[in-house]
């Protein structure tokens, strides 16, 4: 499977979190309190990090792919990064950055 990736930054963690959840209709699949969240569906990975003074701003773009060896990033032609990773790369380096999730 291959999912659409983008991470944005957030405000505030918890009240982004109610918010996406009610959007995309589901809970997270992966939260550490105070820095992350991330939703897988069927079709999209989408992850918050609550840096207040970049709220509402792009932190990057890329695929999640079933295929994918490892964990991959560079920057394209317009200066934005895109990441390709398997599901488990991208759960390695979420407990790497941001430390275990609670979910």
């Amino acid at each position: 499977m291959k999912r659409f990736h983008i991470a944005l930054a957030v405000k505030d963690l918890t009240a982004s979190i109610a918010d996406y959840s009610r959007r995309l209709g589901g809970k997270p699949s992966a939260v550490v309190p105070g820095k992350y969240a991330m939703w897988r569906t069927d079709t999209l990975n989408f992850s918050i990090n609550e840096i207040p003074e970049r709220a509402g701003q792009l932190r990057h773009l890329g695929f999640e792919c079933d295929e994918a060896q490892g964990f991959s990033s560079e920057i394209d032609a317009n200066g934005i990064e895109w990441e390709l990773f398997s599901p488990v790369a991208q759960d390695d380096k979420i407990v790497e950055i941001y430390g275990a999730s609670v979910v």
